[in-house]
């Protein structure tokens, strides 16, 4: 397999971390959506990432396509999604609001920083800030100990480290009042798996 993008999006580290927790070798392709559009758009057409080229060539584009596939590649008893129930809404729903967070943290990026300098909106950016903020604060207020499930790791609390992590690299300060969840992020970052996918600029 080949992982096309670089660890500085979530999108792309979720999936990262996800292939080493299960085990599943690959071979990781750091391509910039700024630097290497035209790599990235032999993957994928929108010039988007994550992208991954399985084994017999088909290549699966958007970190939901991709890891609804690598699902089925868990081993017995380690699959990050629960089987249908509650338990599993339960973790759609906080997976839901850390990708949601990631979206809005990677548009206000955009918005403060790879927008031409006149067409850049403070207001816009301090809107999406805000929407990552109400995401971080109902993730909080599940107060994961030692998982937002409780007991069992989910892809909501995977979703939610790399989430954390890229907000301090981008929007340095914004995680400041979420105790609980830098202590999941924390606590994710020691399992070697997932901690060895952190972004190093």
């Amino acid at each position: 397999m080949q992982l096309i993008g670089r660890n500085l999006s979530p999108f792309v580290r979720r999936v990262a971390a996800t292939l080493n927790l299960y085990a599943i070798p690959f071979e990781h392709l750091a391509f910039s959506t700024v630097d290497d559009a035209a790599d990235i758009a032999r993957y994928n057409p929108l010039v988007r990432v994550p992208a991954l080229v399985l084994d017999d060539g088909e290549t699966l584009i958007d970190s939901a396509a991709i890891l609804d596939h690598v699902e089925t590649l868990a081993p017995a008893g380690q699959a990050l999604l629960p089987p249908p129930g509650p338990a599993r809404r339960a973790a759609l729903r906080a997976e839901s609001l850390a990708l949601g967070a990631c979206d809005k943290g990677v548009a206000a990026l955009i918005e403060l920083k790879r927008r031409a300098p006149e067409h850049r909106s403070e207001a816009v950016a301090a809107g999406q800030l805000r929407q990552v903020q109400g995401g971080l604060a109902a993730l909080e207020a599940i107060a994961p100990e030692p998982y937002l499930l409780g007991a069992l790791m989910t892809q909501a609390d995977v979703t939610t480290a790399v989430l954390m992590d890229f907000l301090d690299v981008v929007h340095p300060g914004i995680t400041a009042d979420y105790p609980a969840l830098s202590a999941l992020r924390h606590r994710l970052n020691k399992i070697e798996a997932i901690g060895s996918t952190r972004w190093i600029a």
